[in-house]
Formats: C-alpha cells, structure tokens, sequence
C-alpha cells in the first residue's frame, strides 16, 4: 500500500540540500510510496496541501471543469475566508455549484479550524537538522510535525544538530532523534528494509519542489570516504561519524543521477578528510571515471526534455510540473527572442494553464510538449562548454600533505583547493602543502579560517596575512574565509551569542564590519588587505577597538578627520584611564554614555562610539550632506 511521505527541512539558510532526506527520497520511492518534500514557510505548505486536496474533491464531483486552473483562487479563499474570493472560484459554472460550495467551505475550516491535526494524512515524516544555533526553527518544524503525522513513533529527525545533541530534541518534543549516519538497513523505517540508505544515490527531483534555490545546488553531491582520523575539539565529525571508512563507491551512485537528472557541471564531495584514505589511488580514478578530467567540459542537457521524460515516467509530478513552469517561464523571458515569438509562448502558455505553478497540469505539459520543444532545442543546441571542476568541500589535511598525494589530486580539476588552516601551529605544514601544490601545477586555493575559538585575535591576522603573501609570493590564488566559531553544546549552542576566552562583543563586531566591507573574503592584493586589516598586527587590534562607523565608512570618516582626531584622544589616555574605558568598548554598548560614571575626558572618547548611521541616512543632516559631496568627488575623480 503507498504510503504518504513527507520530508521537511526547517526554513533557515543553508548552502547545500539535504542530502540526507535526498537518499531517503530514493528509499522511498523504490518501496512505491507518495514523497513530497518541503522547505519555506510552514502555514503556506499546509494552504497549497489543503488546496491541493480540494481540487482532488472538486474533480472528483465534477470533471467537466479543470479546477486545478483555479486553484489560486481557491487557496486565496482557504487562506482569507473572503465571500468575495469564493465568489472569483466561479462554482456556478458548474451544474452542481450548490454540492461544490460547502466542500470548498469544509477545506476552508479544515485549515482555519485545524481539523488536519484531528485527521493526519501524512503516515511517515522526516525532519532534517543542521547547526545548533537555529535550534528554534528546528524546534518549531519537529513540533508542527508532529501534528501531521498519524503516528508520532512515525517521525524520524536527523542531521547534525540530531545527532550532537538528541537529548535535548527529545526534552522539548518528545522525539528520540536518529544520530549517526544511516550505513546499515534501518529497520525503524520497515522492518524488511533491505537498504543501506546512506550508500543510495540522491533523488535531486525533489530540489525542483521548492521555491528556495541554494547556492551550491547545481551539482553531484557525494561522498568517497566518511569520517576523520583527526579530533579536532571544535569538530562534531567524530560524533556525526565516529568511524573513518576510507573508500566509497562513487561511479554508481553517479551514472545514476545522470541517467534519471541529467548531467550536473561539477563534484562536490562533502568527505572530512579524503587525503587520510589509503584508497585514494582508488577514489582519484573514480573521480576521472565520472568525466572530472583536467580540460573537461560540461555541456547542459535539455531540461525541459529531462523533466517531460519523468513526468512520463511517473518520476515527482510535483517537482517536474513546477519545473517545466519555471523553464517555460525562462524560455518566455529570453531577450535573444524576438517580440512576436516571446508574444506567442506566451499565449500558448496562457490557453493551456501554463502560466502559474499552481495552475499547471501534467497532462498539458505532455500535450504541448512538441509546441515548446524546438524552442529549447533551439536554445540547449547553441552551448559552447563549460569547465568542470571537483571540490572537496570540507577542505583537506595540510599535514597528510606529500608529492604522491598531490600528484594523485593534480590529476582531476580541483577547484579550488581547500586546504585547513584553523590554527596557527599548523601553519608549517599549511605553508609546505600549498608550495607542494603549486609545484604540480595547482593555482586555486581556498579555506576558511576559524576565530573566536581558543586563538588570540592577532592569531587570526596571521593566519590572514600568510595567505595573502603567498597569494603573491606563490603567484596564486588563495580567497580566505573567516568563520566564526559557535560551541555545538552547553551555553550558547542555540544562539551566536558565544564569545571566546580571549574575544570580546567589540572584536567580533569589528571583524564582521570589516568583513562587510569584503563581502566575507579575503583574496589577493596586499594593499587592500593592509587597508582592510591593517599594515601589522599593531594596526589590526587598534582597527578592533575602533567605531563601528568609522569601519563601516572607512574613507569617508578618514576625509573628515574624525579619525584622527579619535585617534589621538584615545593616546592621550593615561594607563588608568585605559584600564576604565577598554572594558566599556569592549561590551560594545554605547546608547547610554552620558550616564556613565566616568570623567568628561572619557566621555569624550566614548563620544566617537555613538551610531552615525541614522545621521547618515538622514538627508536633512549635515552628515548626509557632506558625504554625498564625497562620494561625488570620488567619482569625478
């Protein structure tokens, strides 16, 4: 019998999709079941659910009528509970509009009365997790599900907040998380589970259900190795995945997604630390058999044709209708075509219901497939190639560093090259593992540089300026990261609010200023990186201790002197007036300075600390005025 499957991913930020409820989605499907998955807000999965299940009603009383081309309108009336927008579904055009109307009502009380919590439809749901600081919007997505499922013991949550801390899940909903990987045939889901789910390939049709695009989601996602040999304290790898298993099959699970998704440009393997594998022979060939070869070249196959073939097949009419849409409505934007031709698809478009997702059918898609066809022919037929590149994600090893093991990477196109760099006693090996690199011909590199751990701030400059004088003494390129660290248990693990022992409010809010102004990176060029960071490790803590604004608008408040003359009144302060005021900027709070008990002198200086944002935005300001003539001056110039 199919079961209902839903698998939800909390609503937060994330780079990467959920390759864990990806492998449960094939799982699923392989056993026959319904899956549908859901990232975004959680009251607009429950209207589109509700509004789908009464299309499925209206139909079913009456299919002379496609309701599903009005199914905006009636989820606008489901939502609002308007007469007006009940009115706009037209029931009347329909010989039994007086057996229709209290139907459309039921679902309407359905959702406002919360009658899906007293009839569940879901029978089986998977929740994921990712990092302990969005505890609240887990907690919330775990809580909802449990409302939809019919059975809670049916609710299974994963991931790595799961796994680091499942006594606290279970504490604040009752459900005993999953911890760990699923590498042997979990038989919680079905006892006759004859799967390892982690060894399955990901179902990449479900990306297509959701409106949120993550930023690295064109692409295989994979693993060749899980685990580490390290234990590094500020890593949950070895609670994630205490065991290192140094070699998994990839050309499989690969060939897979191509026959069934298509081809994707480039590999990202999320291992933890590949280069300790004694299987890395193997797991470079794998790389090279899956076409990742120095100078390949990735052409794009036909979506629309992919995503017709499995709505033939059977394969997510959910995910495949909203992506059809979206390439339709791609297709119809195009510039390179002219007026007449984007005129026309357009009106196809509209005379077959094609013009909004939730009006779309499977079956007009099929039948006007041969209509739109040429047109992406046309337009999949005019490629040139793009490069293709592998990227270990996670990063790799300096100090398992060698001329072998580079010489085994330099044989598919790594890019970029993350080598770790989180603490400054590594920088040795760090040092000898690029030039090892750069002397087998690799000249992309990337990290990122962990802070607010146990390390001083002057060690993160460090680690900071190694990069950018090998940056020119490599002639290469390294971009750097700076990542702030957050505790994965204890105090603070559910917020960001973890200052490190040797850190202050004052520091982090300076580095991320500064950051701000580098969009999160630092790459090559010693002059902006001195201008951002300062010349030495002097002017790098005198830049932490500055105003907020006076980093924010660097130039601007150095062209006014403002500066400078902070400058000198912060040297002008004896030792002990020091030791009053540093402790103040250091909790970096300054609405209330007036009231301090501190002498006018340091009020003075503490006077430099106040917002000048709102001044700045503020066209009836002085300040407003003075920098619009800047940044004129500084485009005549």
């Amino acid at each position: 019998m199919k079961r209902n499957i839903l698998l939800l991913e909390p609503n937060y930020k994330n780079k990467f999709p959920p390759i864990g409820l990806m492998k449960l989605a094939t799982y699923f499907r392989l056993r026959g079941d319904n899956v549908v998955f859901y990232k975004g807000d959680l009251k607009d999965f429950l209207i589109d659910d509700i509004t789908s299940d009464c299309v499925a009603k209206l139909n079913q009383m009456d299919s002379t009528i496609n309701w599903k081309l009005r199914s905006d309108k009636i989820a606008t009336y489901i939502k609002y509970r308007r007469k007006t927008d009940i009115d706009k579904i037209g029931l009347e055009d329909s010989a039994y509009a007086i057996l229709l109307a209290p139907w459309v009502n039921y679902y309407k009380d359905y959702y406002h009365k919360k009658e899906y919590l007293k009839h569940p439809k879901w029978d089986w749901i998977g929740v994921t997790t990712l990092f302990t600081f969005y505890w609240d919007i887990t907690i919330e997505t775990i809580l909802f599900a449990k409302g939809l499922v019919k059975d809670v013991k049916n609710i299974m949550v994963g991931g790595v907040l799961a796994s680091i801390q499942p006594k606290e899940i279970e504490e604040a909903t009752g459900i005993k998380p999953h911890c760990g990987t699923l590498h042997t045939p979990y038989k919680d889901i079905d006892e006759d589970n004859p799967y390892i789910i982690d060894e399955l390939p990901l179902d990449y049709s479900i990306l297509e259900e959701i409106d949120y695009e993550y930023v690295d989601g064109k692409a295989f996602f994979s693993y060749a190795t899980r685990g580490c040999i390290r234990h590094c304290p500020f890593c949950a790898v070895p609670i994630l995945e205490p065991k290192f298993q140094p070699y998994i099959p990839l050309k499989e699970r690969i060939e897979q997604t191509r026959r069934l998704f298509g081809d994707q440009q480039n590999l990202l393997l999320m291992d933890n630390n590949v280069l300790a594998s004694k299987d890395l022979p193997k797991i470079i060939e794998d790389i090279r058999s899956c076409g990742f070869t120095p100078g390949a070249k990735y052409i794009e196959p036909n979506q629309y044709k992919i995503a017709i073939r499995n709505l033939r097949l059977g394969i997510n009419d959910r995910g495949y209708i909203r992506k059809c849409w979206k390439l339709l409505k791609e297709i119809n934007d195009m510039k390179r075509l002219n007026e007449e031709v984007r005129t026309h698809i357009y009106r196809m478009r509209e005379e077959n219901g094609l013009l909004y997702p939730i009006t779309c059918t499977k079956e007009a898609l099929i039948r006007t497939y041969k209509d739109f066809a040429p047109y992406f022919e046309k337009k999949y037929a005019s490629q040139k190639g793009r490069s293709r590149y592998i990227d270990f994600n996670q990063g790799v090893d300096a100090r398992l560093f060698t001329d072998e093991i580079v010489s085994l990477l330099a044989q598919v196109p790594v890019r970029p090259l993350r080598i770790a760099f989180d603490d400054i006693k590594t920088e040795a090996a760090y040092t000898k593992a690029l030039k090892i690199s750069v002397a087998h011909g690799i000249k992309d590199f990337s990290n990122y540089l962990l802070y607010n751990f146990k390390e001083e701030p002057v060690d993160l400059y460090h680690r900071m300026r190694v990069n950018v004088d090998l940056c020119e003494e490599l002639n290469v390129s390294i971009y750097s990261f700076p990542m702030k660290y957050h505790p994965i248990r204890a105090e603070h693990s559910h917020d960001r609010d973890y200052i490190g022992e040797h850190w202050n409010r004052k520091y982090i809010r300076a580095v991320q200023a500064i950051l701000n102004a580098t969009k999160g990176k630092i790459g090559r060029g010693v002059s902006f990186f001195e201008k951002a960071f300062g010349r030495n490790e002097e002017e790098f803590m005198e830049l932490l201790i500055m105003p907020e604004t006076f980093l924010l608008f660097r130039f601007f408040f150095e062209h006014l002197g403002y500066t400078d003359k902070w400058r000198t009144e912060m040297a002008s302060l004896t030792e002990e007036e020091r030791s009053i005021i540093m402790p103040i900027i250091f909790k970096n709070k300054f609405t209330d300075i007036e009231k301090l008990d501190v002498s006018d002198k340091i009020k003075r200086v503490l006077s430099f600390y106040k917002n000048y944002r709102a001044e700045i935005a503020d066209s009836k300001s002085e300040l407003y005025k003075l920098k619009q003539e800047f940044e004129e001056k500084n485009q005549r110039n």
